[in-house]
């Protein structure tokens, strides 16, 4: 019993069975796994040699430098290659040129004046030159869709107040009433049209009849007055209580 324990105290460590034969065991796993590589190896090689294949290139290519590696590829998609139908034109014909008359040519001591000086270039005054006579009416009276050049538009001086037609005040109706006056050079209303009506008569006679009472700056052309239109609305509107 003592022998027994004594021998299983001292006894080397691990399975030393397994240490001694473990070496055989993996040459010989080894030598299968090299065996099986080679074996499928030589049988692809001969599949290849007898489907008629082009024979595999084992040599490969030696890359010495950098300019053997070319260009990376592209990773832009290249858009398809349209095809377009020239049209048929008839090119021009080169013919002999024709002599031209002396006075027809440009004089080459011509100086064209540039872009500065002709800003530079100031418009002559009309009113002094000799053979110039400027008549203009100035008692003119435009028509009420008639264009008229203002540099200063005709600007409320007082504007007349409207009186709200009793029977539309008490019936509750309200309206705006457009109007289109002719502002003479004076400042008075010489003349005043509906533009666009309330669609009530009263209200429209009303507007009309305030608008002969209103007094404008009259509008300015050339530093002088002119007769000239122009348009404003009378709003008839019920004070809410």
């Amino acid at each position: 019993m003592a022998r027994r324990l004594e021998s299983a105290i001292y006894s080397p460590y691990g399975a030393y069975e397994l240490k001694a034969t473990y070496q055989k065991n993996f040459l010989k796993a080894n030598a299968i796994v090299s065996g099986s590589v080679i074996l499928i190896t030589v049988i692809y090689l001969l599949a290849t040699v007898l489907s008629g294949d082009d024979a595999i290139d084992l040599t490969g290519k030696v890359i010495k430098t950098v300019a053997d590696l070319g260009p990376p590829p592209s990773v832009a998609q290249k858009p398809p290659q349209v095809q377009v139908v020239q049209p048929d034109i008839n090119l021009p014909k080169i013919g002999i040129p024709k002599p031209v008359a002396d006075e027809e040519l440009m004089d080459e001591d011509v100086v064209l004046a540039t872009r500065e000086e002709l800003a530079d270039i100031q418009a002559p005054d009309v009113g002094s030159e000799e053979g110039v006579k400027i008549d203009i009416d100035e008692d003119f009276i435009p028509g009420s869709d008639e264009f008229v050049p203002v540099e200063i538009m005709p600007e409320f001086v007082y504007k007349h107040m409207t009186e709200y037609p009793r029977m539309v005040k008490d019936a509750g109706l309200e309206g705006t009433v457009y109007l289109r006056v002719l502002v003479k050079k004076d400042g008075s209303v010489g003349d005043a049209k509906v533009e666009k009506s309330s669609k009530i008569a009263s209200l429209d006679e009303a507007a009309l009849k305030a608008a002969y009472l209103c007094k404008f700056k009259p509008g300015i052309q050339n530093g002088r007055p002119v007769n000239v239109w122009v348009s404003f609305d009378y709003e008839f509107t019920l004070v809410k209580q």
